[in-house]
């Protein structure tokens, strides 16, 4: 298991003053994201040796509660399961007590770099890996089947330089940002999915197509006839 420590800051805080679940998503990336860096350097070195990454293909997240701003917090985040061209990672953020704020497992695709196509890990590399136990919370399907009629088309969003992160397309929390904004104020967020599809680049317009149905909001985020990613908010 690999963890960050982090204080709620001003910066994290939205309008009430507690964290936004965009804020906590960083978090949680980049605690994944530097696990393998300072945990697994085997691993590591396998996907610098044959020009591989690590790319996000779902998350589901269950918000317990949402901290407040000066608020310590735990970030931890481990590997569960391997299985080729995929892994399994519980990340999960903790209060000062020792209790969870937010639950989360993910679905990582692993792809060469050259091509952008999947790729497998080799048994060697996924033996030195630490695999732990999953995680107690309400695992739900990472795929996210959208209606087949009642979408509602909203205003295009176009790709700023700011949104890209360095494997030079749309990070992936700045989906959720994005989708955030479409909800309608008074919607309280319990529980989020993401599936992510085809990653969109930088100047790419997101169309997005918000189906709403009262107590669960899914907005598809398309570039052209692609989607991108597909965001549940329940």
């Amino acid at each position: 298991m690999y963890s960050l420590n982090y204080k709620v800051t001003t910066s994290f805080c939205g309008i009430d003053g507690k964290l936004k679940l965009h804020s906590a998503l960083q978090m949680m990336q980049d605690c994944s994201e530097l696990w393998m860096y300072e945990s697994e350097p085997e691993v590591r070195k396998f996907f610098d040796d044959n020009n591989m990454a690590q790319l996000l293909a779902s998350r589901q997240v269950e918000i317990i509660r949402e901290p407040l701003f000066r608020e310590e917090l735990t970030v931890t985040t481990s590997v569960y399961d391997m299985k080729g061209m995929f892994g399994y990672r519980n990340t999960f953020i903790y209060d000062a007590e020792g209790k969870p704020c937010y639950k989360t497992w993910s679905m990582g695709a692993f792809i060469d770099k050259s091509t952008g196509k999947l790729k497998r890990v080799d048994d060697d590399a996924v033996s030195t890996m630490n695999i732990e136990p999953k995680l107690d919370m309400n695992y739900k399907d990472r795929r996210i089947i959208l209606p087949k009629e009642g979408g509602i088309e909203a205003a295009p969003i176009t790709v700023m330089r700011s949104d890209i992160d360095y494997n030079k397309h749309l990070n992936n929390t700045n989906y959720v940002r994005m989708a955030m904004e479409l909800l309608p104020e008074d919607f309280k967020v319990k529980g989020l999915r993401v599936e992510y599809k085809t990653p969109a680049k930088l100047s790419e317009m997101l169309t997005p197509v918000i189906y709403n149905s009262g107590d669960t909001i899914i907005i598809s985020l398309k570039s052209g006839g692609a989607v991108c990613a597909n965001i549940e908010f329940c």
